[in-house]
């Protein structure tokens, strides 16, 4: 039995509550009194109540985002329903900001809104003593991290085994993207270099080996960046993972030095490109230097093992088709493994709506709130987008079609006209875009190769089959079975650290082209060496 449950719902098993655990460690003598419950969105709701329920409380703390907030809202009126001198207390982004029209925030008894590490635990103290705040949202004076206690011995044995283990060194975000939360986020705040290195050694040894950075903004202080990356290489060993937020065009020789060092597979870049589009840029509050980005991206892909998740944005304010295809074009040739194509979303309290008007910008009215339709880009248009962007996970980023990737691309000047291209042509086929298992996939790949592309059927057949194998499956489909193809051969990981999505998209051998296909690009060439990326 606890007093206080701190609780919310992850979008899969294997996340973690991060917030949940800075609130738990920050409770003072109250932290004994607490349980942190985690459930998944997927859970049957009746389940989780009584799990809830079980534990007695007489607080029950909710974190709220944009993935969870229809279950949440669920949870909170059940409780309210079952035990209704039980005190709800919310937090999260997603009751942050915007909060008139949140049922969920009217089911509440009291919304903490910002970060909410020291304010819940006041509150707490007031309620388990019989004192109530007189106001229902308390805005919760900005932390610094000499007042926090960090949360790192609440990760558990099997969080380690099982689930990401969330870090951070910094708070804030020194930009003001205005489809971004962290454009409210000023100023930026760091955790102390020692106590926070002292966390991760103790995590190491209790071995941990993929952590996830949840900085925004990792490599804007250099000396502390250098010193974060000195520590795990330090003590690399095969299994480490480093996953990390990085400004896309800045990178100076001090910090590529030591990224070089790195084995393969063992650091993933998460770079925030958004768009290409420099008058968009303006518009969003977004400047970044486009000939230092791709002067970047070549040298970790030419130079480093480091894996590369970049990330471009589908509907902002000003971004055409033709401008979003030149952009997806011009990324796909700086040879990120992978790019995620993102659906704008509506973020409650963004500056973004500034251009609702003048560009016209309708969003859905549920979570998460993705744009449906602008100024330059209807309806059909948004959806044929979306479709866009869920074969190309399937097909681009997912690392099973690594080299039949690049004989789709060698088709085409444009890689986004030839994925576009198959993504409606698999989308007549089927009428979904969930629910295709990998072999059907393969073979519409193989037919869209022969039939549309005109690749000769035992070249595309040759190379799927070698797509197929590369991740050591040994069933031949059947639309394979008709070709000569080879026994597939035993064959060593390209990575020993790597999670499996990374590891399927390897690193280009000497010698191997460094373009997909024939695809091209308007980047010039620049000098790598004297230039210097939560």
């Amino acid at each position: 039995m606890s007093d206080i449950v701190l609780t919310t719902l992850n979008a899969r098993y294997w996340h973690s509550a991060f917030g949940l655990r800075y609130l738990q460690a920050n409770l003072g003598e109250l932290r004994d009194r607490s349980t942190l419950l985690e459930f998944t969105i997927n859970e049957n709701p009746l389940d989780i109540l009584a799990a809830i329920l079980e534990q007695q409380p007489r607080i029950v703390g909710i974190g709220v985002y944009i993935w969870n907030v229809e279950a949440a809202t669920r949870l909170a009126e059940d409780l309210k329903r079952v035990r209704p001198d039980i005190q709800v207390v919310l937090g999260g982004p997603e009751v942050s900001y915007e909060l008139e029209d949140q049922r969920i925030v009217e089911l509440a008894d009291f919304v903490i809104t910002g970060e909410g590490d020291l304010a819940f635990a006041e509150l707490c103290r007031q309620l388990l003593d019989g004192t109530s705040p007189l106001q229902k949202v308390i805005a919760a004076p900005l932390p610094q991290f000499d007042q926090l206690q960090l949360p790192y011995d609440l990760y558990t044995n099997e969080d380690i085994a099982h689930r990401v283990l969330y870090v951070e060194a910094s708070r804030g975000c020194p930009f003001t993207c205005e489809f971004c939360l962290s454009a409210l986020d000023i100023p930026v705040r760091q955790a102390d270099l020692d106590e926070f290195l002292a966390a991760m050694q103790t995590l190491l040894d209790r071995g941990a080996r993929q952590f996830k950075f949840v900085d925004r903004t990792f490599n804007l202080n250099l000396k502390v960046s250098r010193a974060i990356l000195q520590f795990f290489l330090d003590r690399y060993e095969p299994g480490l993972f480093l996953h990390f937020e990085m400004i896309p065009d800045r990178l100076p020789d001090a910090l590529r030095e030591l990224i070089a060092r790195f084995p393969d597979g063992a650091l993933q870049f998460e770079i925030g490109v958004q768009t290409f589009n420099p008058e968009v840029g303006e518009l969003i509050s977004r400047r970044q230097d486009n000939e230092q980005l791709a002067d970047n991206f070549r040298f970790l892909r030419e130079q480093t093992g480091v894996h590369i998740h970049a990330d471009l944005i589908v509907g902002l304010p000003g971004e055409s088709l033709e401008s979003f295809a030149a952009g997806f074009d011009r990324l796909v040739a700086l040879r990120p493994q992978e790019i995620q194509v993102g659906i704008l979303k509506r973020l409650r309290g963004t500056p973004i709506t500034r251009h609702d008007d003048e560009w016209q910008m309708t969003y859905s009215a549920s979570p998460p709130y993705e744009i449906l339709s602008n100024r330059l880009i209807d309806f059909p248009t948004m959806q044929r987008l979306r479709r866009f962007a869920r074969f190309w996970d399937l097909i681009g980023n997912s690392g099973n079609f690594t080299q039949s990737l690049a004989l789709l691309f060698s088709s085409r000047d444009s890689a986004f006209a030839v994925v576009d291209a198959l993504a409606d042509w698999i989308f007549e086929r089927e009428q979904k875009t969930h629910g295709i298992s990998l072999i059907s996939l393969a073979e519409y790949v193989f037919h869209f190769l022969t039939q549309e592309l005109s690749v000769p059927p035992e070249q595309a057949a040759a190379t799927l089959w070698r797509d197929y194998t590369h991740t050591r499956r040994h069933d031949r489909p059947a639309f394979l079975r008709e070709f000569d193809l080879p026994h597939p051969t035993k064959r060593h990981p390209e990575s020993a650290t790597a999670p499996p999505r990374q590891s399927r998209h390897g690193r280009p051998k000497s010698g191997e082209s460094k373009t997909p296909g024939s695809v091209k690009t308007t980047e010039t060439p620049r000098n790598t060496e004297k230039s210097h990326d939560s």
